[in-house]
């Protein structure tokens, strides 16, 4: 955590900041289009399960399925574990597709960075010689 926190204070300009939108272009650096990511829970849906915003990710619909067979099931939620599993799995998922993006960005803001250094580099050796 130290490091995380050490890079993303000494050098602003360069680390994503993860609570706004990548500032690169999706699709850049990959050969092919990327599938674009889409909430299966209407916001209808989630309002009318009580969900709490922080509950209305890309695995609403998996938790809505969860309470309502707990709620089913009751007092026998162990009857549930298979949509825990997969609830825990799709939230694992998207912790790890959030990591990812993450990385991309950053390494992408770290190449960004180079090329400027770089490019400065070669306008002083211009202006030298």
């Amino acid at each position: 955590m130290g490091h995380w926190v050490s890079r993303y204070y000494l050098d602003p300009a360069y680390s994503p900041d993860h609570h706004s939108a990548p500032t690169f272009e999706p699709n850049y650096g990959f050969p092919t289009e990327r599938k674009e990511r889409v909430m299966v829970a209407t916001e209808e849906e989630m309002s009318s399960a009580k969900l709490e915003p922080e509950q209305r990710g890309y695995c609403a619909h998996k938790l809505i399925a969860f309470n309502r067979c707990k709620r089913d099931h009751w007092p026998l939620a162990y009857k549930c574990a298979h949509e825990k599993h997969e609830l825990a799995n799709c939230e694992y998922d998207d912790y790890m597709l959030r990591l990812r993006e993450y990385e991309r960005e950053r390494r992408l803001l770290q190449r960004k960075k180079r090329l400027e250094e770089r490019e400065r580099k070669l306008a002083a050796e211009e202006l030298v010689a």
